[in-house]
């Protein structure tokens, strides 16, 4: 799943929603850039991963 993700500005947001993603069992973090993340997981966890990067203060959706 590639997840878009409005608010990350700089290094110490990459390291925020990465932080915020691996918190999620099972979530694996393929790569997490300004305005991007690449999360191997199961369809089902797709809504605790999204959640997940919105309560560590940034907007997030699937990418489509």
């Amino acid at each position: 799943m590639t997840v878009e993700i409005d608010g990350m500005h700089c290094q110490a947001c990459v390291a925020r929603v990465r932080k915020a993603i691996e918190k999620v069992d099972s979530a694996k973090v393929e790569r997490v850039d300004v305005g991007s993340a690449e999360v191997t997981i199961e369809s089902l966890l797709e809504p605790l991963v999204l959640d997940a990067i919105r309560n560590a203060g940034y907007e997030a959706r699937p990418k489509t």
